[in-house]
């Protein structure tokens, strides 16, 4: 099963809209969702503080600040 790791903090409205697109896309095609706050880890908020939200496939960067649902699905079935 494919991971998909979004890495992301509170009240970013980008971010919400990522997880609406995100949920919508697992309703079709099941996979392992992880959300990571950068706030946590001071070396991933260096990394990622200003392009929230990143999001990776199995580790591999495929989208970074927006996202659609059928962009992602078409990265899953890839």
């Amino acid at each position: 099963m494919a991971t998909l790791t979004v890495y992301t903090k509170p009240n970013c409205p980008l971010c919400e809209e990522a997880m609406e697109e995100i949920e919508r896309a697992r309703r079709e095609i099941p996979f392992e969702l992880v959300e990571v706050n950068i706030l946590g880890d001071p070396e991933t908020y260096e990394r990622y503080r200003q392009a929230i939200p990143v999001v990776t496939l199995d580790g591999v960067e495929i989208f970074r600040y927006r996202l659609s649902c059928d962009e992602l699905l078409k990265k899953l079935t890839a």
